[in-house]
C-alpha cells in the first residue's frame, strides 16, 4: 500500500490515471508523516514556482492551508509490528529499490525469521 497526503477523491483519480494497482490511503494534513518525522515545508520561492510554473496547489490537492509534503520513505513492517526495513531519502528521486523490498519480505516468510 501507499500512503499520501492528497484528499481521498484526488488519491482515487491519481489511481485510476497511473493505473497503480494496490490500495493508496489518505493521510489527510500529513499527520502519519509528521508522526514519523517525514514532512517537508516548501519555502515561499517553492510554492510560487509550483502553483504558476507547475500548475499544482498542493492545498487544493491536500486540502490543507499549509504546502507541505511526506519525504519519500518506504517500510516493510511485521505482522509484530516490528520494521524489518526502512528506507528514507529526502531527495524524491531516489527509492529504494524492489528487489530490497522483496527480499526483506521473503527473510519474513521463511522458518526462523531474523531480524535486520
Amino acid at each position: 500500500m501507499a500512503i499520501s497526503p492528497e484528499l481521498p477523491e484526488h488519491t482515487a483519480d491519481t489511481s485510476r490515471k497511473d493505473g497503480v494497482a494496490f490500495e493508496i490511503l489518505s493521510d489527510h494534513g500529513n499527520a502519519v508523516a509528521r508522526h514519523f518525522g517525514l514532512v517537508f515545508q516548501f519555502p515561499p520561492d517553492l510554492v510560487e514556482l509550483y502553483r504558476t510554473g507547475f500548475k499544482n496547489d498542493l492545498t487544493v490537492r491536500n486540502g490543507t492551508d499549509n504546502f507541505e509534503l511526506p519525504i519519500p520513505a518506504t517500510f516493510v513492517i511485521a505482522q509484530d509490528g516490528i520494521i524489518r526495513l526502512a528506507f528514507v531519502n529526502p531527495d524524491y528521486t531516489k527509492r529504494l529499490e524492489p528487489q530490497d523490498i522483496v527480499e526483506a519480505l521473503q527473510v519474513m516468510r521463511s522458518p526462523g525469521e531474523v531480524s535486520r
